[in-house]
């Protein structure tokens, strides 16, 4: 076997493995993103007012976004909606946490590919984004104007001070790692 063969073949097992262990990392996230789902359904915050919640699982799709890019961050926030609402919630809140989650992450793609934002202000728009998505599709499914004009509002500040939290969490996260989310696991 020539030298060149040789390389090409050990170049192949390098690949191999490379994407093996990219395959398992991106696991990786959608599980850690998962886990804190659930998490974040037993705290007590996430009953006291109806779409409030802290978003700590975003904080992987955050991560997932300034690390890998749009396609796993996205595959990572589909899958752990998926995942969650089949496991702890009823079809209206998959609709709610789908429509949220797609607002979101385009809110945050945008941001942080065509602006200056910082990690924080992507997590804090995506924040208020998920949260006028849910109540746009509340108002649409229950026919209700009224939560568009005077419980919107609510949720939009609470996007703001949840996105602050997500945010400052994201920004120690990523300096934290280094921008490896192997350093994650």
């Amino acid at each position: 076997m020539s030298s060149s063969q040789n390389g090409d073949h050990s170049g192949r097992e390098v690949m191999k493995r490379r994407t093996a262990y990219e395959i398992a990392l991106k696991g990786m996230l959608v599980a850690l993103a998962f886990v804190l789902s659930y998490i974040e359904s037993c705290l007590p915050l996430s009953g006291s007012i109806p779409g409030v919640k802290l978003g700590i699982a975003n904080i992987v799709v955050a991560v997932a976004l300034y690390t890998y890019g749009n396609k796993t961050a996205l595959m990572v926030s589909a899958i752990r909606v998926l995942l969650a609402g089949l496991t702890f919630a009823n079809a209206y809140t998959l609709i709610f946490s789908a429509a949220g989650a797609v607002l979101s992450f385009i809110c945050m793609a945008l941001l942080k590919r065509y602006t200056k934002a910082s990690i924080k202000g992507v997590n804090i728009a995506g924040a208020v984004m998920h949260n006028t998505a849910q109540t746009v599709t509340a108002a649409i499914l229950l026919k209700n104007k009224w939560l568009l004009l005077n419980y919107w509002p609510i949720l939009i500040v609470a996007g703001v001070v949840m996105g602050t939290i997500t945010g400052l969490l994201c920004e120690m996260v990523l300096k934290r790692i280094g921008g490896s989310p192997a350093k994650l696991i």
